[in-house]
Parts: structure tokens; sequence; C-alpha cells
């Protein structure tokens, strides 16, 4: 499967596009596990959407201690605007 697809795969579903509207929209810091309980999803199945989009270059882990801090990156930013955008429409 090619990488754009595989990707394509995973926005088309609940809780990646969740994932990415919540980063979006949250001014607080957003760690894996408080992006799980957020939206109802187990720590281990975020942590490996998360794992694909940062493989994608759509977000970016940064560590702070023992936790690791999740931010958007430029092209996340973009493509969660889009998505949360056509939840607004619909």
């Amino acid at each position: 499967m090619k990488d754009k697809d595989e990707i394509f795969k995973v926005f088309f579903r609940e809780k990646p596009t969740l994932m990415l509207v919540e980063l979006l929209n949250t001014e607080d810091n957003l760690y894996a596990s408080s992006l799980a309980k957020q939206i109802d999803c187990t720590y281990s199945h975020v942590v490996k959407i998360l794992q694909q989009m940062e493989k994608h270059e759509l977000i970016n882990f940064e560590k702070l201690g023992r936790l690791k801090l999740l931010t958007l990156t430029k092209k996340g930013q973009e493509v969660a605007n889009h998505m949360d955008q056509i939840k607004i429409m619909l």
C-alpha cells in the first residue's frame, strides 16, 4: 500500500479525526494519555495512530521530563483545519 493511501485511510475513521481536531482546538498541553481520555479511546490505540501521524509529519512529540507533549506541525494544522471545517459544514 502506498504511504498516501495508508494515511488517507487513517483519517477517514472517527478516532484519528477526533484526535487531530482535539489537538487543533486545545489550549492546554496535551499528552497521549489525556488525548485518549478526551476521545474515549485506549492509550495503546492512540499511541499507534500518533506514531503514524508523526511518520507523516503531522504531529511532533516534545519530551518534557518523562512525558511527551503533542503538537501539530504546520502540515498537521492545515489538515486539522480542513477536517474541522468539514465537521462544521456537516
